[in-house]
């Protein structure tokens, strides 16, 4: 199963559940005048619209290269991914402490609480639902790495955007739970302020990891370690290659660049040379298949 299929299957799961949550949350947010629903509604609203960029990213990578894009434009699921990590520090993020704050300073009651709780409980099912299939399209991906392994190493930025999204969204349930539940208990409506302050400041964080990771991806990052070591194991078994004197790797979207600086067997003739590095070109893009640009240079020294 390609990156490209898994990243299309968690952004569909987490687009249908985050679309459900938001129509729910705006009805009890304006039955139960709540800021953390509201919050909480304004917050999977921009979700969607997140996930529809996201998708947009996906879409727009996968363009052929042109003369103006000779490595084509598997980048732009990288910028769309950036955007999204704007949208939900300021949208999501900044708004939610907005709302807190400007409810900290109201003493209007709550109306009928116990109705949001049941939505925020339901959203709660559903979020975890989301979260779960995004896990399941990340698992084949990662292998025996640990998630926080693959969260380090992985160029996959949609599935990144989305598994954050997805984990801000259950603390920010949880934050809003707890604010509804204390109000309703207590009466007083800070506490349903503070649940509001509290998601917005869960999002802020979420959004500033995510954005510093895709922010290596726009500068320019190598393919995966573990996508590095395979390419160097095909080049150092080629009977022909005394030396692999250095190796460069750059991930474009799902695709890689693959250039190498290599010492040949001297006793190769002039004519051998050619189809030998034609030969393992091939063999770098059979046994890794996100390689889709692969250039060799012979040379007795680095």
């Amino acid at each position: 199963m390609s990156s490209s299929s898994n990243s299309h299957k968690a952004i569909l799961y987490a687009f249908l559940a985050n679309l459900g949550i938001a129509l729910a949350k705006t009805w009890a947010a304006f039955f139960t005048g709540s800021g953390s629903m509201t919050a909480e509604a304004i917050h999977s609203f921009a979700d969607c619209g997140n996930q529809m960029l996201l998708y947009l990213g996906i879409h727009q990578s996968q363009r052929p290269a042109d003369a103006e894009h000779p490595m084509a434009y598997g980048k732009l699921s990288y910028f769309w991914s950036f955007i999204v990590a704007i949208l939900l520090f300021s949208v999501g993020g900044l708004f939610s402490i907005y709302e807190g704050w400007h409810k900290l300073s109201s003493s209007e009651p709550l109306h009928q609480p116990s109705v949001g709780l049941v939505v925020l409980a339901v959203s709660v099912i559903l979020e975890a639902l989301s979260l779960r299939g995004c896990i399941a399209q990340i698992t084949p991906l990662r292998g025996d790495r640990s998630l926080w392994d693959w969260l380090k190493t992985t160029r996959n930025a949609e599935l990144v955007v989305v598994l954050g999204e997805d984990i801000a969204a259950l603390v920010g349930l949880t934050f809003a739970l707890i604010g509804l539940g204390l109000a309703t208990t207590t009466g007083d409506t800070v506490y349903d302020a503070l649940g509001s302050i509290a998601i917005g400041a869960v999002l802020v964080a979420v959004s500033v990891f995510v954005a510093s990771h895709i922010k290596t991806l726009l500068v320019g990052r190598s393919a995966e370690p573990e996508l590095e070591m395979v390419i160097k194991k095909v080049i150092n078994e080629d009977p022909n290659v005394t030396k692999l004197w250095n190796l460069i790797t750059l991930q474009f979207g799902p695709d890689i660049m693959v250039a190498a600086k290599i010492g040949m067997s001297e006793e190769l003739r002039v004519g051998e040379v050619i189809p030998n590095i034609n030969s393992l070109e091939e063999r770098i893009k059979r046994t890794v298949p996100e390689v889709r640009w692969c250039f060799m240079e012979l040379d007795n020294k680095d």
